[in-house]
């Protein structure tokens, strides 16, 4: 199912009885299953009272005996099977939620935009992901089953033990009450390690997936000691916090057993005595010892529903977190809109702020743009029209803000002056998916997936065939390089695609990008790592695709930009040139500079 949410005075609110609503029948049937149960359970100590009692007043008759042993059994087989249902139906539910749970955090996990990821560790995520909904399908599933099975047994048990012996049942009620006063302080403290130890939990994950991320950089600096001795020092502190969780909760079970034992002490000690002196028979001992002996395992399992349901709990305030989260991205639609143009009821939660409305142009269009991350700004009044069709080369120093403003056009951010316009529509007023269904993204820094080349290029296509994946593994220059890799496009790349160089790894996010036959092609300094004759190789098969589109090229090379129809200049956030290759390199500033370095470069590399 889809979470969905309610506005209460302007706030989200996120429940997770929205996931038990479609699953009333269950929950029904549970609670069915234990009153039968219980009730049968509490039927059959009855019994037994009456074949003691007339066993020892020897008034049976054997018929009558053999009555009461058969209902007896009749009895025992039927809360068997009500016993399995008790079982089977409340763990089933668990998981039907742990799914429908863990793909909701994932979509929107896939929504947030890049404010989010900036200030959340990778880590931290998939403990989230994992071990905390994991917790939760424990809580709901032992905790359903358990909680609503020790409630029903404590409350009935508790009439028919009233109405069996009102004595005896005072005596024991005077025993419990402070005894689950002291339970829930407890509780109290398992609530608060169990938080301490989950955050503690996603610090090691956290450490361990940037060790083995950055697995190269820590060998070449030769700093396997050093790591190693700071995981054990984590780790440590984790079996610390673990320990500490556990003496807690293992304190609860011989508490409780302690209780009982004390019960069954006296129970026996003033049943006994009532019995000497004929007020009480022995069926009807043995038949309130049996229904005590009943409430045992209930009220020693108290312990571990409660603990399980604290784990739960803090468990869903972390994973409550990430729902809560909001994209960044400005929505300047209202939700009914976004119905009325989808032709169905939705929410905020479920689809991006959109019209629905696709550009009928791909021109880009900066509009005074001006961004700021925190405390500092990046891009400063950015005024630029891009015709459709035209190749934009962009260039400056580094941290200039290139990248930022080629962002902006796919919208991993939202400008926080001024707009960006594509086919003169602000991006804020196109549906995300479309907006991005015409782009098509290379980053300097790809992420390869690890799967099979042929799935990394063909990632943002819905049907890729070989001959759309041989055509761009061609035109980034790729396809001499997969011929001589054994399985060609069906080789397995590692994580991140750390089997690939540098220059692959780029010419790969190249293909990926023009698979898509994108109406706007992005390509952010690409090219930075391949040598200067492969570079010309590429541009000669890239320049007709990228002049059948409206391309963004990023690069720091004059042999790269000289392809481009216009060039801008950006430093410190702003505009300072723009023009074509000839114009600008006859003009002082930090283009004609850049030519004249590295013209420099080629000749001092070529007399070398």
């Amino acid at each position: 199912m889809r979470l969905q949410r309610r506005e209460s005075i302007g706030e989200p609110e996120i429940s997770l009885k929205h996931y038990f609503a479609p699953h009333r029948a269950e929950i029904a049937a549970t609670v069915l299953c234990v009153l039968v149960t219980v009730g049968v359970n509490l039927y059959l100590p009855y019994l037994m009272r009456l074949v003691i009692d007339g066993l020892a007043e020897q008034t049976f008759e054997k018929a009558e005996l053999v009555r009461l042993l058969a209902i007896y059994l009749a009895a025992g087989i039927f809360t068997v099977f009500f016993s399995r249902q008790l079982r089977k139906i409340p763990l089933k539910l668990s998981h039907k939620i742990e799914y429908a749970l863990r793909a909701d955090v994932f979509d929107h996990l896939t929504r947030l935009d890049q404010e989010f990821y900036r200030g959340e560790r990778t880590g931290d995520l998939m403990t989230r992901m994992s071990s905390d909904i994991n917790m939760i399908r424990d809580a709901i599933g032992q905790g359903l089953l358990q909680g609503v099975r020790t409630i029903g047994v404590l409350i009935f048990a508790s009439i028919v033990m009233v109405l069996t012996e009102p004595k005896l049942a005072k005596l024991i009620f005077s025993l419990y009450l402070p005894m689950v006063g002291i339970f829930f302080l407890i509780l109290r403290v398992m609530r608060r390690q169990q938080k301490e130890l989950q955050e503690h939990v996603s610090e090691v994950s956290n450490f361990s997936q940037e060790s083995f991320s950055g697995i190269r950089s820590i060998k070449g600096f030769a700093l396997e000691r050093r790591r190693n001795a700071q995981f054990k020092a984590l780790n440590s502190g984790l079996v610390k916090k673990t320990m500490r969780l556990q003496a807690s909760r293992q304190s609860l079970w011989p508490f409780m057993a302690f209780w009982f034992s004390l019960g069954m002490i006296l129970i026996l000690n003033l049943g006994g005595r009532r019995i000497i002196e004929g007020n009480l028979t022995l069926g009807t001992l043995t038949q309130f010892i049996q229904y005590l002996l009943y409430m045992q395992w209930p009220l020693l399992a108290l312990s571990w529903t409660m603990s399980l349901m604290q784990r739960g709990k803090v468990s869903w305030i972390r994973v409550k977190e990430i729902l809560e989260r909001e994209s960044a991205l400005e929505c300047r639609i209202s939700n009914k809109e976004q119905q009325n143009a989808e032709g169905k009821s939705t929410s905020t939660f479920d689809i991006p702020c959109s019209k629905f409305r696709s550009s009928t142009s791909s021109s880009i269009e900066f509009r005074n743009v001006g961004l700021r991350i925190g405390e500092r700004s990046f891009l400063h009044d950015v005024d630029l029209r891009v015709p459709a069709g035209t190749i934009l080369g962009i260039t400056g120093p580094t941290g200039s803000g290139k990248t930022l403003l080629v962002s902006l056009v796919a919208r991993l951010m939202d400008p926080t002056g001024g707009a960006v316009l594509i086919g003169g529509e602000d991006l804020r007023d196109m549906p995300l998916a479309n907006l991005r269904g015409m782009i098509g993204f290379a980053a300097q820094e790809p992420v390869l997936f690890s799967r099979t080349l042929e799935h990394n290029i063909g990632f943002g296509v819905a049907k890729p065939d070989k001959d759309l994946i041989g055509w761009a593994a061609e035109i980034a220059h790729l396809r001499d390089d997969v011929e001589n890799f054994p399985d060609q496009f069906q080789t397995l790349l590692g994580e991140r695609g750390v089997t690939l160089s540098g220059g692959q790894r780029q010419r790969t996010a190249i293909s990926r990008a023009i698979a898509r036959r994108p109406d706007i092609l992005i390509l952010d300094d690409v090219l930075s790592a391949v040598d200067t004759q492969t570079e010309a190789a590429i541009m000669s098969k890239l320049r007709p695709v990228m002049a059948e589109r409206t391309t963004l090229f990023v690069s720091h090379r004059i042999s790269t930009l000289r392809y481009a129809d216009k060039i801008v200049v950006i430093e410190d956030g702003r505009i300072t040139q723009r023009g074509t290759h000839e114009e600008l390199i006859g003009r002082p500033g930090y283009y004609a500079e850049l030519n004249t370095l590295q013209q420099l470069e080629e000749k001092l590399g070529a007399g070398s």
